[in-house]
């Protein structure tokens, strides 16, 4: 609902800037205003709205966030709090940190390992799951497909008592939406490796 009434907010503002553009001319140039407002009108909406209905896209800041730009308090086990700030982008490529070390095995392409995780998604930087909260890890076998490319690549070579920052785009992530995310959603994890092998 807040998506219409911001693409229908967007043309009106829109309609309402050409038309005052429009007011100043001769009747000559009232024509091609009017398709050049049209044009505009038609393109804003387009614009606005993100493939296949998702959210409105916010206006670029300018720079695309890095992994220092996002907040994490809390220690390995511990549910982590993921601050994501409002003065960049998001990135368009997969970011990962270690925001701690882990002093065990290194996570290799083939490789079973149990993860804990917390996720808030950029757009509304509101956490969608954790399985901290649910005080259970999840298991796969990384590089298999098992899970999202992004945590397929993002988590190789992260150590069994580590903590990692993933900042995962959407053509690495859920792409046209699913599992509760919006569609082009770029995703924030903070990882634990409880397992690795």
């Amino acid at each position: 609902m807040q998506t219409c009434a911001r693409l229908f907010g967007s043309v009106v503002v829109a309609t309402a800037a050409f038309a005052l553009t429009a007011c100043g001319s001769d009747s000559g140039s009232t024509t091609s205003s009017t398709t050049a407002s049209s044009t505009a009108d038609t393109g804003a909406a387009q614009s606005s709205a993100a493939p296949g209905g998702g959210a409105v896209p916010p206006a670029s800041h300018g720079r695309e966030c890095t992994a220092d730009d996002i907040g994490v308090n809390g220690g390995f086990g511990q549910a982590p709090t993921i601050t994501i700030p409002d003065n960049c982008d998001p990135p368009k490529k997969l970011i990962t940190k270690d925001l701690i070390v882990g002093s065990g095995p290194a996570a290799a392409s083939g490789q079973p390992v149990e993860m804990n995780y917390s996720l808030v998604t950029w757009s509304d930087k509101k956490k969608l799951d954790s399985s901290f909260d649910r005080h259970e890890t999840f298991p796969l076998t990384l590089g298999t497909g098992q899970v999202i490319p992004g945590w397929d690549q993002g988590l190789v070579g992260i150590k069994q008592g580590g903590r990692r920052l993933l900042i995962i785009p959407p053509d690495l992530g859920y792409g046209a939406g699913g599992q509760g995310v919006k569609p082009n959603e770029t995703l924030v994890f903070v990882t634990d490796a409880v397992k690795v092998g």
